[in-house]
């Protein structure tokens, strides 16, 4: 069965130079862990170390999750990163301290919820600017925060925004220090202190580095560069952290030489897809032949678009539901049916791994 491998303690090295570099600049920051899915054990060895304790708050996207961090350490504090849905209000109140909304009726219905169980709920406004993303629109955000502040159990304890997670708008100085004004408006305006102007995350970091970010932006909201990294903004390796805090192995299950082309009339019931390794679509050599690897994994699994060999010889060919096939050519390091090919992943992939029932997840010590 195809594996992925958990380094620990490279992950929690990221933790602890983010950290670091983050308090040195007085930022506070929210550790995104939806990549790490509901896997309690990867979650808990994680969750268990030190490394955690000065973080602000972990941030999931799935309640579930925020169930099981709860069960995990109630005493950690959690925050949900992405809009609510209302039916969902009442384990969102119950489980996660803070929200991230955008939405009147869905914080009327954490009101209620937080009311009938006898607590106040604190979120995030989240504010649209530009990413086309979740958000109230700026020009309505006086008259949205005026009905807010006459829901008696909630608290709005900041603003947000996202920025470069759809389409990729780059968290300039300029669209960062609007977020920052905004907050001072509602601050003047309502005479209520705003804890947080949460607009930064991994893609933020290079920007940070060369001090580019405004003052008044003091939290992150950071996943990819702990599990990855890497900044999503140039996609390369940020400051010294760890690029190989997990590795994917699958095994070969079938070695043989094959024609590169298919034989035979092609129909539409395939369910997967595959790439011409070699010529064009115009002008196919059919002739040709090449070693291929059938692999333990297909697309229910993971989409091999978002997996890099470690033998940059290997090249993938095609995939289904549950089996991938890769080109290794003439097969010059003389890999064998039993073999294991080893995989770095980019951010989409992992998460698709640790959701996935049928990928075993090791945890290893190693640094």
């Amino acid at each position: 069965m195809a594996r992925l491998l958990v380094h620990k303690e490279r992950i929690l090295d990221n933790i602890r130079k983010l950290d670091s570099l983050l308090r040195a600049q007085n930022k506070q920051w929210t550790l995104v862990v939806k990549a790490l899915g509901t896997d309690k054990r990867v979650l808990e060895s994680i969750l268990s170390d030190p490394a955690i304790t000065n973080i602000d708050s972990l941030g999931v996207s799935q309640w579930r999750t925020l169930k099981l961090i709860k069960e995990i350490n109630p005493e950690l504090r959690t925050m949900f990163i992405k809009p609510p849905s209302a039916r969902n209000a009442d384990k969102i109140v119950r489980y996660a301290d803070v929200s991230l909304n955008s939405s009147l009726i869905t914080i009327t219905a954490l009101n209620e919820a937080a009311e009938k169980q006898g607590i106040i709920h604190r979120i995030i406004v989240m504010i649209e600017m530009g990413e086309l993303r979740e958000g109230i629109e700026r020009e309505g955000l006086i008259p949205f925060y005026k009905k807010l502040y006459r829901l008696k159990n909630i608290e709005v304890i900041g603003l947000g925004t996202n920025l470069g997670c759809m389409v990729g708008i780059q968290p300039t100085y300029d669209k960062l220090i609007q977020l920052v004004l905004y907050k001072q408006l509602l601050e003047a305006k309502f005479k209520h202190n705003l804890d947080y102007v949460s607009g930064a995350s991994s893609i933020t970091l290079p920007l940070l580095e060369k001090g580019k970010i405004p003052k008044g932006i003091n939290h992150f909201r950071i996943g990819e560069a702990v599990f990855l990294g890497t900044s999503p903004l140039n996609n390369q390796p940020f400051l010294d952290l760890h690029t190989n805090a997990f590795t994917f192995e699958a095994s070969i299950l079938e070695l043989y030489r094959k024609d590169k082309q298919p034989d035979g009339v092609i129909s539409d019931a395939a369910v997967g897809h595959r790439e011409l390794s070699d010529g064009t679509p115009d002008e196919p050599d059919p002739h040709s032949s090449s070693y291929r690897a059938i692999v333990d994994f297909g697309i229910l699994d993971v989409d091999a678009d978002h997996l890099v060999p470690f033998d940059p010889g290997i090249r993938f060919f095609g995939n289904s539901s549950d089996l991938t096939v890769y080109d290794l050519g003439e097969n010059p390091n003389g890999y064998e049916t039993g073999d294991t090919i080893y995989f770095k992943l980019k951010y989409l992939a992992l998460a698709k791994l640790m959701y996935s029932r049928f990928v075993d997840k090791s945890i290893t010590g190693d640094l």
